[in-house]
């Protein structure tokens, strides 16, 4: 029997480790149209899939975890004030070549190297960059990163060999380097377009050194992928990958079950059991690594006031949100890190809900309900 997978993982981890994909092609009914395929510029999980098999980074997340392994970077030295790192680069990484896109095709003539990463770190970093204002210029995971902060100096020190100099310690550096924002993109690329007056075409036809490279993409329709031959890592199993764009999650699953996608992300929940029970497919789920949490404007009354949020906080009846709104589809939040993260402290007592307590402890602190306030909301989900 035929084995359909859905899941809300990487699709890039899934299709490199899947052993019982057999079909030469792989369509992936995918949620939403990404903004654009440069990860710097987004902020999005929707536009991180489509660009995640395209591009490598220095460091990489070992699939299904967070621990930081070799990407581009084969290794790395770190000097005992913990203040430089020194990175050694792969040698003969290829870039993938690319059909004609707005009457421009490209075909690199040099392997990856130095210029590549000081190119991908400097079009976020220095506002004088030719490429820094293409697209509109926000880098905001660069910036909520702190990486202008944390880095005194990036420097090629030559073609194989890169040194970042922080200002002062920084133990997740390693793993910020392997986040989507720091995909590792063709300098060569840039220049030809930028040469040619089409810079714009650089984030939307990318250029990579991914598994699989970018063939085309029609908006609100499909994005087309073929397997990357020379990719130095793991092979994929299929030839080529086709993002079927549908937004409606359950069109998605009538295409899954019709087999016009092997692949879905983000089922309805109250579609799971019928899921879960049915033997032509499997459900695949791991604890996530976003988090929803309330936070609270610490200099506006009655917010001012410890009793205050501690009340709010016991008010919260985070079961019955779990099994009412998300259907069992999630795990109540302890604190503001989940626990797939490495700084995740597994001591930390969570709050009780106790209505009872909480109109006590408002009292207390002079409030009395109805309480009239704002809400913002930012969207998230928990974990």
């Amino acid at each position: 029997m035929k084995t359909i997978r859905i899941a809300a993982m990487s699709l890039a981890a899934l299709l490199l480790g899947a052993s019982a994909l057999q079909a030469k092609t792989l369509v992936y009914c995918s949620e939403g149209s990404p903004e654009n395929f440069t990860p710097a510029l987004n902020t999005t999980g929707t536009s991180f899939d489509a660009a995640r098999g395209v591009y490598n980074k220095l460091t990489e997340f070992e699939r299904g975890s967070t621990k930081v392994v070799p990407g581009l970077a084969e290794s790395w030295t770190v000097s005992e004030d913990g203040k430089v790192f020194t990175f050694k680069l792969r040698k003969g990484v290829k870039f993938h070549a690319i059909k004609p896109q707005n009457g421009l095709a490209f075909t690199p003539t040099r392997d990856f190297n130095a210029d590549d990463v000081m190119f991908s770190f400097n079009r976020q970093a220095d506002e004088s960059h030719p490429y820094h204002k293409v697209s509109g210029g926000k880098y905001d995971y660069f910036s909520d990163m702190d990486m202008k902060k944390n880095v005194k100096s990036f420097e090629k020190v030559d073609d194989s060999t890169i040194r970042m100099t922080l200002n002062e310690p920084n133990a997740p550096i390693l793993a910020n380097l392997a986040m989507d924002f720091m995909a590792i993109h063709s300098a060569e690329y840039a220049d030809m377009l930028l040469k040619a007056g089409k810079p714009e075409q650089f984030d939307q036809a990318p250029v990579g050194t991914g598994p699989f490279s970018f063939v085309a993409y029609q908006k609100d329709a499909m994005i087309r992928y073929k397997a990357n031959p020379a990719f130095y890592g793991e092979k994929a199993l299929v030839d080529d990958l086709v993002f079927a764009i549908t937004p409606d999650p359950t069109a998605r699953y009538a295409k899954l079950k019709a087999n016009e996608c092997q692949f879905i992300i983000a089922p309805r929940q109250a579609d799971l059991p019928e899921m879960q029970k049915d033997p032509a497919l499997k459900v695949i789920n791991q604890p996530g690594l976003n988090i929803a949490y309330w936070a609270f404007n610490v200099t506006k009354p009655p917010f001012d006031k410890k009793e205050v949020r501690q009340a709010l906080n016991m008010a919260i009846d985070k079961a019955a949100i779990i099994k009412d709104v998300y259907l069992g589809a999630g795990t109540a939040a302890v604190n503001l890190i989940p626990p797939t993260l490495w700084g995740y402290n597994k001591d930390v007592k969570d709050w009780p809900f106790d209505a009872a307590k909480a109109k006590e402890l408002l009292a207390k602190a002079g409030v009395t309900t109805p309480l009239d306030i704002d809400l913002w909301h930012a969207g998230a989900a928990p974990v």
